[in-house]
C-alpha cells in the first residue's frame, strides 16, 4: 500500500519586503510580495527523501490561505511533490493558530495520510504549535523538532538535537512530525520541475467542504488576536566614546542613565 505523506506548507510574506499590520491588525498579506515559507521547505524536502527511500509513496502539500496561497503550492509541487491542495475561503481571514490546526486537521482527514510533515514554525508566525495542536486533533502520536527523519516498517524515526542532549525517538504510523533548518538543505526545483508542476492536480477546497461554521475560524473565533501594534522608531544615532583615559567612567554613567527590560 502507498505510504501517503501530507506536507504542510503556508504562503508568507517575503521577510526582505515591508511587513506591516492591516487596519484590523492582522497581517497584510495583499500589499507585500509573498512566498512558500523557508521552513515550509525543509519539510517538503525531508517528505521527498522519504518517498525516494519508499517503495511506493505519494506526497500531498496542503496550504490554508488566499489566492496567492497557490503560489507556495506550485513551489512545493515544483520541487516533486505529487499533488497538492488548497483550502481557501473569504471567512478565514485573521484565523489564528487554533483556527488553522482545525481547518487542516479536516483538510488531512479528507485527504487521507500515514504521515503529516510540518516545518518547526512558519517565518511570519514563528509560534511552533501548529504541528502539536495538529496531532492532538488528529489523535496520533507527535515527533517534533527533528533534525533527522526516516520510515521503516510503519514505524517514523527521527533525532531530535537538543542544547544539552540528542534524542532518537520514534512513532507508529499515522503520526505528525515536525523538521528543523538543521535537517538538510531543500533542493531548487529543476525547470523541468517547475513545467511538471503546472499539469499537477490542485485540489481547491472550502469550509463547507470541510463541515466547518464560520464562526469556527477567522477572527470571530480566534482565541488569539493582536489588541494594539506601534511602530518600531526609527534609530537614531549612537554616541562616540574616545578614550583619552575617562572611556570607562563615561561608559558606566551611560549604562546607568539606562533602562533595562
Amino acid at each position: 500500500m502507498s505510504l501517503r505523506i501530507v506536507v504542510c506548507v503556508k504562503y508568507v510574506p517575503d521577510a526582505t519586503g515591508d511587513r506591516h499590520f492591516a487596519e484590523d491588525l492582522t497581517v497584510d498579506r495583499d500589499d507585500v510580495d509573498g512566498l512558500l515559507s523557508e521552513l515550509d521547505e525543509y519539510a517538503v524536502e525531508q517528505a521527498l527523501q522519504i518517498k525516494e527511500a519508499a517503495d511506493d509513496a505519494e506526497i500531498t502539500v496542503l496550504t490554508v490561505g488566499p489566492e496567492d496561497a497557490n503560489d507556495a503550492l506550485r513551489k512545493a509541487l515544483s520541487m516533486g511533490a505529487d499533488k497538492g491542495v488548497h483550502v481557501e475561503d473569504e471567512d478565514l481571514h485573521g484565523t489564528d493558530a487554533v483556527g488553522t490546526s482545525l481547518v487542516l486537521a479536516k483538510a488531512i482527514e479528507k485527504t487521507g495520510y500515514d504521515l503529516v510533515v510540518c516545518g518547526m514554525a512558519s517565518t511570519d508566525g514563528t509560534m511552533g504549535v501548529l504541528p502539536a495542536m495538529l496531532a492532538e486533533r488528529l489523535g496520533v502520536p507527535q515527533v517534533t523538532q527533528l533534525s533527522e527523519v526516516s520510515v521503516e516498517d510503519g514505524v517514523v524515526k527521527g533525532r531530535r538535537d537538543g542544547d544539552t542532549a540528542t534524542e532518537q525517538l520514534e512513532a507508529s504510523l499515522p503520526a505528525v512530525v515536525s523538521v528543523t533548518d538543521q535537517s538538510g538543505e531543500a533542493r531548487y526545483p529543476s525547470f523541468k520541475g517547475i513545467m511538471a508542476a503546472k499539469k499537477k492536480p490542485v485540489e481547491s477546497l472550502e469550509l463547507d467542504d470541510l463541515d466547518i461554521d464560520a464562526d469556527e475560524v477567522g477572527l470571530e473565533g480566534a482565541w488569539t488576536k493582536v489588541e494594539d501594534a506601534t511602530e518600531r522608531p526609527a534609530r537614531t544615532a549612537g554616541t562616540i566614546v574616545k578614550d583619552e583615559g575617562e572611556g570607562a567612567k563615561q561608559l558606566a554613567e551611560f549604562l546607568a542613565g539606562q533602562k533595562f527590560i
